[in-house]
């Protein structure tokens, strides 16, 4: 009996082995095929580095896989870590960023960063097939490095105290370039109800800058008393933002003004023409309008609109503070909070200045937000899907900034919750897989206070709080 179960253990060993070996030429083949891609300069080694290590095999969407990924119930697995492995990263995208350094996400930067840190990837049971798949110090280094050269030459503000290239969150600067006179005329026409099909609706009508830059409703309230289907977005730091819009169907600040004039739903104008007219007929508008612009037109209205917009920064805040070097700036629980803030993977999303605003990310990675919600699913549910019919994008959305958060309630797209501590315990159940403890919620919290800036040289405040 003995001899058996040894000789079966001997088996076993060389049947391990002889796979370890498989699969290690496999890859090897792999490798070399995928390597003929050309990257500039020392974005090659990068590429080198993440194919070597197996990255495509969970992070592309139909990697070639060993014959393993096809033995049942052991397929189940691969799939799975295939789909999360997508949901989480897109090796794809980020190696388009390496071909074309314009393309590299800051959001990429900070994931790739978070998992060279806490060496998490790949993770065990992978490298017990894939021997071949783990980095060397040396490897991870070279990696890290590199993420914060990206960082330093693209991302970080200018002129701009307590930025930091090996952070992925930073401070927002005092001011950004502007031409102060369009941003005058532009926020005349950003409050300006003849926009509105009826002379009722501006553009501060859902995004109230004594409130926090929302109306603090589920849904706006646009022409004629008719309901949005999303939650409105805060104003205040959209200047940051990659793109406009939960979907991300607006490019930029001008192209976001351009949508809701002409929304029925919204402000519901008959279209530009009726809009241009209006506003003709104001002579002191129309002679401030064209001192600035050759002609009154749509493209010159959502400039202006955009214009006044990059005004709408809140640095200073407690944290911007801390982050300058003023440590009694948080309070020791705010502290605590950012610190849970980085180590459940919150800062590699909410990146930037903005905390947020920089890639698209889904809404429910680690459990089904929608099937838990029990409500009947939207258009506004789609996410970005809406605007690439992707199925990969079903339920993805522009990741929202966390600047005054404490002020922008209602939260999520939905607008289905009303309470911060409980959006960061289903943010940390749905987005990181974490049950968070009561006390690591009210740390949490303090630190998204922290987040309040200000506006024109004071605190933002809310009409409530006023």
């Amino acid at each position: 009996m003995k001899k058996f179960i040894l000789g079966c253990g001997i088996l076993g060993v060389i049947g391990y082995l002889g796979t370890v070996g498989y699969v290690h030429n496999f890859d090897k083949a792999q490798t070399e095929k995928l390597l003929k891609q050309q990257y500039p300069g020392k974005n090659q080694q990068i590429a080198n580095i993440l194919h070597e290590s197996g990255c495509q095999n969970c992070h592309t969407p139909n990697p070639t896989l060993p014959f393993y990924a096809n033995i049942p119930g052991l397929n189940k697995l691969v799939d799975l870590d295939i789909k999360r492995g997508n949901q989480l990263f897109n090796l794809n995208t980020f190696l388009e960023g390496l071909k074309d350094p314009s393309k590299i996400s800051e959001v990429d930067l900070a994931k790739l960063e978070h998992v060279l840190k806490d060496n998490s990837m790949p993770p065990l049971r992978f490298k017990m097939i894939h021997w071949g798949s783990g980095l060397t110090q040396e490897e991870n280094n070279l990696l890290l490095d590199w993420i914060y050269e990206q960082r330093q030459q693209k991302f970080l503000p200018q002129n701009t105290q307590g930025v930091d290239a090996k952070r992925s969150v930073q401070p927002i600067p005092n001011a950004l370039s502007i031409d102060a006179k369009k941003a005058a005329l532009g926020n005349i026409l950003y409050h300006d109800v003849r926009l509105s099909g009826d002379n009722t609706v501006s553009c501060h009508t859902c995004h109230q800058l004594n409130n926090g830059g929302v109306d603090g409703l589920v849904t706006s309230t646009g022409i004629k008393g008719q309901k949005g289907g999303i939650n409105a977005p805060t104003v205040f730091n959209a200047a940051f933002n990659k793109t406009q819009f939960w979907d991300g169907r607006a490019k930029d600040l001008a192209a976001q003004a351009g949508g809701p004039p002409l929304n029925p739903v919204e402000m519901g104008s008959k279209d530009w023409n009726e809009i241009i007219h209006k506003l003709s007929q104001d002579e002191a508008l129309k002679k401030q309008f064209l001192e600035l612009y050759p002609a009154i037109t749509p493209e010159n209205i959502t400039n202006a609109i955009a214009e006044f917009e990059k005004t709408l920064i809140t640095p200073n805040s407690a944290f911007d503070k801390y982050l300058k070097g003023d440590k009694k700036a948080l309070s020791p629980s705010a502290i605590k909070g950012y610190k849970l803030f980085i180590e459940n993977k919150c800062s590699t999303c909410h990146v930037g200045v903005a905390l947020g605003g920089q890639s698209y990310e889904l809404f429910g990675i680690y459990d089904n937000y929608f099937a838990n919600r029990k409500q009947p699913q939207t258009d506004a549910d789609k996410g970005r899907f809406s605007q690439t019919q992707n199925p990969a994008d079903l339920h993805r959305f522009k990741v929202p900034t966390l600047r005054n958060v404490a002020l922008t309630a209602p939260y999520f797209h939905d607008g289905s919750v009303t309470d911060l501590g409980e959006a960061i315990k289903l943010m940390a159940h749905y987005q990181s897989g974490t049950d968070l403890t009561p006390e690591q919620v009210s740390d949490i919290k303090a630190f998204l206070e922290s987040l309040t800036g200000e506006y024109q040289g004071k605190v933002l405040t809310t009409n409530k709080q006023k």
